[in-house]
């Protein structure tokens, strides 16, 4: 892996969505019903990101999104532009999937390397893509009856997901993409097993899992900078045994190069430790709460910064906030607050960066 040199202290970064006004929810939608022809909604959708982007760029930010905007969500982009999904409601004992995989994966073209294209294209800022992580894929798309004749167990799901998702990270890679996250909601996942579909006593395994697959997906990928997003814990509630390091084993085996936490919960705070934070890393802090209709101040986000301070050195720690600010398609009306949010979090990060530079900005 490659740590990019920041061109400052604390640099800000995006986690992906942005809330979406409801007439690009609807361009989605019409998409993916064949309501509106693929090439038309491109057109439509690439004058929306560019005052996604714009947002970010007024906001203060030093890397920025396409906000999601083209994705029905995070994970469901796999499908969408993978073969051998059906998509169709399908109940897997309390969770609702939205599409599951029914035949062998086939790749089609590329998953999101033609939007970071375009994004790259827009904006002088440096361009952050997302994928979802292959646990992620498999935990939101594998059932155990619908899916077993083409993959048996979830396992072989998830390390087929991980060949595909290797080929196109490569290929942010030759585009020169300035940062690639994979987006790993563990938090979630180990709180809830019954919603995951596995035995609770085998929390190891679903930890060890992820770092196996993301460590397959991005060997080898030394020139790019890699993210893994962990979290989603956010209003999470349920039983994880004390004592039991899984996060920390989760950060200890990834071999990427940033680990953004969310840490303004109390099952973040409770899962994810700061003392013990992996030294060879750099630390994505979470100081936003999307979810909060509250927002924060630039103040705020530094007392929440400094907190890292004690255990990562300031050269090694980014912004960003909690999550992302739209994991589902909607919820336009809050995207004002969004961009206020992320303005205190810049505005932040320039009052820690004049105390860093003996008040110099």
């Amino acid at each position: 892996m490659a740590i990019p040199s920041f061109d400052r202290l604390f640099p800000t970064m995006a986690i992906g969505s942005l809330p979406r006004p409801r007439w690009v929810v609807e361009i989605v939608r019409d998409r993916l019903a064949g309501a509106l022809a693929a090439a038309e909604a491109d057109r439509l959708l690439d004058e929306a990101i560019v005052g996604a982007v714009r947002l970010q760029e007024r906001a203060g930010l030093d890397y920025v999104s396409d906000g999601e905007w083209r994705r029905e969500n995070y994970a469901r982009v796999f499908a969408d532009k993978v073969g051998g999904f059906r998509r169709a409601p399908v109940q897997r004992g309390p969770l609702r999937l939205g599409a599951f995989v029914e035949k062998k994966l086939e790749r089609q073209g590329p998953i999101v390397a033609a939007e970071a294209e375009f994004l790259m294209g827009v904006t002088s800022r440096r361009a952050l893509v997302t994928l979802p992580a292959p646990s992620t894929v498999g935990d939101l798309m594998w059932h155990p009856e619908h899916s077993a004749a083409a993959y048996p167990t979830k396992r072989s799901f998830v390390e087929a997901c991980a060949g595909i998702l290797r080929e196109e990270i490569a290929e942010l890679v030759r585009l020169g993409v300035d940062a690639i996250q994979l987006d790993e909601p563990l938090l979630p996942r180990l709180v809830n097993p019954e919603v995951y579909h596995y035995d609770p006593r085998a929390r190891e395994e679903v930890v060890q899992l992820s770092v196996e697959t993301i460590n397959q997906v991005t060997e080898g990928m030394e020139p790019a900078f890699i993210t893994v997003h962990l979290c989603h814990g956010h209003g999470e509630q349920g039983d994880v045994p004390e004592g039991t390091g899984l996060m920390q084993l989760a950060m200890d085996g990834m071999r990427v190069d940033r680990l953004a936490l969310e840490l303004n919960s109390p099952i973040g705070r409770r899962l994810q430790s700061l003392s013990d934070f992996p030294k060879n890393r750099l630390l994505g802090m979470g100081v936003i709460v999307p979810g909060d209709e509250q927002v924060e101040t630039a103040e705020l986000v530094v007392a929440r910064a400094r907190a890292a301070l004690a255990s990562v050195p300031a050269e090694r720690l980014v912004l960003n906030a909690d999550c992302g600010f739209a994991t589902t398609a909607g919820a336009g009306e809050l995207l004002d607050r969004s961009y206020l949010k992320l303005q205190a979090m810049c505005a932040g990060a320039e009052l820690l960066r004049a105390s860093h530079l003996g008040g110099k900005a």
